[in-house]
């Protein structure tokens, strides 16, 4: 029985990732549990490539990115179960922030996605195998139907 469930979205996928926001609604219905729904943008200012950008390119990506994804769970599960999620935009590595929420938040599950691997993932592993590997509480993995018999 979870508490706190924590979905992670990567929001330049909403076709794949609405899939996987329905089913942490679902298993959070089931249990009436709390949903936070979190999604990542990279931190562009950390690295040599910050430099390239305008000031307020990270608070504007942040912006635009919170905006994407209240839009994503809004039509994905409606407006009156959207006021009831928690919204989490996070600046990082994605599998840091992801494990970080969930601590902070105390989630019982987090459910994420498992996006068909490149060949760069089989040497670093990609964000949901790590988020697995690291978590201290249960990992729901959805895998997209694309392409499925």
């Amino acid at each position: 029985m979870s508490n706190s469930i924590l979905c992670a979205i990567d929001i330049n996928q909403p076709e794949n990732d609405a899939e996987v926001l329905r089913v942490a609604h679902k298993l959070a219905r089931l249990d009436d549990a709390r949903l936070d729904v979190i999604t990542v943008v990279p931190d562009f200012g950390m690295s040599i490539v910050g430099g390239y950008f305008d000031k307020d390119f990270h608070d504007k990506a942040v912006a635009h990115a919170r905006e994407l994804l209240e839009t994503l769970v809004r039509d994905t599960i409606g407006e009156e179960a959207n006021r009831g999620v928690r919204h989490v935009v996070a600046t990082g590595k994605a599998y840091e922030e992801i494990l970080h929420a969930a601590r902070e938040a105390g989630s019982d599950l987090i459910v994420i996605g498992s996006h068909k691997p490149e060949l760069r993932d089989y040497l670093l592993g990609p964000n949901a195998a790590r988020v697995v590997r690291h978590s201290d509480c249960s990992v729901y993995v959805v895998r997209p139907a694309v392409g499925r018999a």
